[in-house]
């Protein structure tokens, strides 16, 4: 099989349009390549191997889940009980709390890849993904990620690994890039201007007066942290509207609470008994100056990607004070901010806390299975397959369970067509 692919890609090179240089080396994957080592990639990864069938899983960092593993900040638990997180084949430890730490979950991932046998290949950054019709094959061109010790190599120019294979499973996800918004000023600004994904604990920034930009959850957790190392946090909420939900009601999980609903009610319907039950919980927010957008929090979570904030403490600090509520910043100058009501406070630093996106349209070529926006044309639950090979795991907006319900589907389906290729041989 592996002989027959590379012949087909030897033959297609004359009618294919003017390719890239050529890479440094050229592997043929006899089976699927997987971009990306976070939860989708070794949720599909795993699946994958429990069938037979091999597959390369590839990513840019030196380690599985570098999301969370890098990016994350230190106090960070899972929003959702774990039960709704699990990946497939594996629960989580019975000792494990409801709502595992960073830590515990990072253990488990690293846990599930050791029992499923999957050992991606790190430091490989994919530059560009192409279906080559001619051939029927996937060419995806990974650069080394090389450390500066490793210079030489580079100038060598052994650095670009050219992978081709019948299937493509794209699991970068939806978190693969930063978004990093920009302000007048910036420049003059005297303190660090970061993003949250640099943020690890408010040790740094104790005493401090901290501008929060962004009210999700990433934002409300951050200024809660913040408050708890004594520093002073501002929470920019701009021109977005957000649902605030208490994480938890009479000792249940809201999400619990929502899942039950849903199995006998029509979405609208719980969206507005939630809305309903927050009120009740969390009195209303309005007068804090957090105010809700027209939709409802499962419906825009399901069609626009906008999570709901579950409220761990923040709003308790936000009544007493300790964390104030500012509008939008219109310009940053040395000392500070001036906001879009004309007001100007003080700040030592700002921390972005401005989400992320996806990164899949820089690199996926000649194909629109994606949007613009890196996510699936076609909404859950069918924008797992796409033409000519192609698959996607961990676009649905819902969290671990869409990253599982994926992975099972997209496993079984090349699965499918791995046994009718390999019984012809």
């Amino acid at each position: 099989m592996a002989a027959a692919a590379a012949a087909a890609a030897d033959a297609s090179s004359a009618e294919a349009p003017p390719s890239p240089p050529a890479a440094s080396r050229v592997v043929w994957v006899n089976g699927p390549i997987v971009v990306g080592a976070g939860p989708a990639g070794l949720s599909v990864a795993a699946c994958l191997r429990a069938r037979g069938v091999p597959c390369v899983v590839l990513d840019r960092a030196d380690c599985i889940a570098s999301l969370w593993q890098r990016r994350t900040y230190d106090r960070l638990r899972l929003h959702l009980p774990r039960h709704f997180c699990e990946l497939p084949g594996l629960p989580f430890p019975d000792n494990y709390p409801e709502y595992p730490t960073k830590r515990q979950f990072v253990d488990y991932l690293n846990a599930y890849a050791e029992q499923a046998g999957v050992q991606p290949r790190f430091n490989q950054a994919v530059t560009s993904a192409r279906y080559d019709a001619a051939a029927g094959f996937w060419r995806v061109r990974a650069d080394d990620v090389v450390l500066a010790e490793d210079a030489a190599a580079v100038a060598a120019g052994a650095t670009t690994t050219e992978y081709i294979g019948r299937w493509l499973v794209v699991a970068t996800g939806e978190n693969a890039e930063r978004i990093v918004p920009e302000f007048e000023g910036a420049e003059d600004f005297a303190g660090p201007v970061s993003h949250v994904s640099e943020y690890k604990s408010g040790e740094a920034y104790r005493g401090k007066r901290v501008l929060v930009v962004g009210c999700g959850n990433s934002g409300m957790e951050v200024c809660l942290d913040l408050c708890d190392h004594n520093a002073l946090p501002s929470m920019v909420v701009r021109d977005a509207k957000v649902h605030v939900l208490p994480r938890e009601m009479f000792g249940v999980a809201t999400f619990s609470v929502a899942v039950f609903l849903l199995r006998f009610l029509p979405l609208w319907l719980v969206d507005a008994i939630l809305v309903l039950l927050a009120r009740l919980f969390l009195g209303d927010l309005d007068k804090l100056g957090i105010r809700r957008p027209a939709g409802g929090p499962l419906e825009l979570k399901n069609t626009r990607g906008r999570t709901p904030v579950l409220d761990i403490g923040a709003l308790a600090r936000i009544r007493s004070g300790h964390i104030q509520i500012v509008p939008g910043i219109k310009r940053l100058f040395r000392g500070g901010a001036e906001l879009v009501d004309g007001r100007r406070v003080a700040a030592d630093a700002v921390i972005l806390a401005t989400g992320y996106q996806s990164n899949v349209p820089q690199w996926l070529k000649g194909c629109d299975f994606f949007t613009q926006e890196g996510y699936p044309r076609v909404p859950f639950p069918h924008g797992w397959k796409g033409e000519s090979g192609l698959y996607s795991v961990g676009f649905t907006r819902r969290g671990l369970s869409g990253v599982s319900s994926d992975a099972v589907k997209v496993a079984q389906d090349i699965a499918v067509e791995w046994e009718k290729q390999t019984s012809t041989i």
